[in-house]
């Protein structure tokens, strides 16, 4: 139960943020997109250092000087993950004209949805792996830091449930179908969670692999989109006080509940 609470944590955040889009009408201020995206990706840099690279560099000591390979490795898979997701699924980003990925018929508000999609299928891949270290009694994991990244990543999913249900809704679709929407881009992170934690069970050895590739996945969407969408246009600094406050946010959690 435990684990299963862990998992959909993350879930729960995208759902409640997609809710807002049956109070709020329009689309969202500019400024306060930018500090959104922002404050996502500072949460998202903070879990990836504390929640899964150095448990990672931890859970590899025994190997000496060559204790950087997993860490490093599984990062850089991370990375490479990512960018090959990028290439072959469609999708637009916010505030966007043009689709990235291949060229397809599908409707706008998929294609964002589908963009989400992507930015959360490494929080869920971390959720998984986080909570696999802790089902195999590795020591570099607690219960309270498992639990501290899975509400970090739900507090950063609160404003990106509505920044995809909010478009949704002032294109023409009505509140129940934009919610639907926000909230079914959430979908993917128990799901990869729960793979992940499947796979982790049956090659216990590869945790410090899986940790770093998580953080290597989340760090690719951090510099890929959430920076420089959060930066586009006027006002720049907004987006790095959001940044500053998601990153300071996470490391008290962290000390906190770790």
């Amino acid at each position: 139960m435990t684990v299963f609470w862990g998992l959909i944590t993350p879930f729960i955040g995208t759902t409640l943020g997609a809710a807002c889009v049956f109070f709020i009408k329009g689309e969202l201020k500019p400024l306060i997109q930018k500090g959104l995206l922002g404050f996502a990706a500072g949460v998202m840099v903070a879990a990836s250092v504390w929640s899964l690279l150095i448990p990672a560099m931890e859970m590899s000591e025994d190997m000496g000087r060559m204790a950087f390979i997993p860490p490093v490795a599984g990062f850089l898979l991370g990375i490479a993950f990512l960018l090959l997701l990028d290439r072959i699924i469609p999708h637009l980003h916010i505030g966007c004209e043009e689709s990235e990925g291949p060229k397809c018929s599908l409707k706008r508000s998929t294609m964002l949805v589908l963009a989400v999609v992507m930015h959360n299928i490494p929080e869920g891949i971390s959720s998984g792996a986080v909570f696999a270290g802790l089902a195999t009694d590795n020591a570099s994991v607690t219960l309270a830091g498992a639990f501290a990244l899975s509400l970090g990543i739900a507090l950063q999913n609160l404003p990106e449930g509505f920044i995809v249900a909010l478009p949704i809704r002032a294109e023409g679709s009505g509140r129940g179908k934009a919610f639907f929407y926000g909230a079914l881009s959430g979908v993917v992170e128990p799901v990869a969670g729960g793979i992940t934690l499947l796979l982790a069970s049956y090659i216990a050895p590869a945790l410090p692999y899986l940790l770093a590739f998580a953080a290597g996945a989340m760090i690719y969407v951090v510099v890929e989109e959430l920076v420089p969408e959060s930066a586009q246009g006027s006002h720049s600094n907004i987006g790095t006080i959001g940044f500053a406050l998601g990153f300071a946010l996470m490391m008290i959690l962290d000390v906190a509940l770790g």
